[in-house]
């Protein structure tokens, strides 16, 4: 497992990647920073890559969840 600090590091920088990715609309932009981070640590490009795609993952589940609802809602007449 990596060290607290890296995780934290990958942590706050898959967000802030996430946040300009979503304002510049480059859905890939994470691979390309994990390319910079592979460069000098591939432990911290690990941590990132982790980082990313665990919280990608989290909003497609999370959008997916809130899509079934709102199928059902519409299908039980709004309840």
């Amino acid at each position: 497992m990596a060290d607290p600090v890296v995780i934290e590091m990958a942590n706050k920088l898959a967000e802030d990647c996430l946040a300009v990715q979503n304002e510049t609309g480059e859905d890939r932009l994470f691979m390309e920073v994990g390319t910079v981070l592979g460069a000098s640590s591939q432990t911290l490009e690990e941590a990132f890559l982790t980082a990313i795609r665990t919280r990608m993952a989290n909003d497609k589940g999370r959008a997916f969840l809130a899509q079934k609802l709102k199928a059902h809602r519409a299908a039980s007449g709004g309840s």
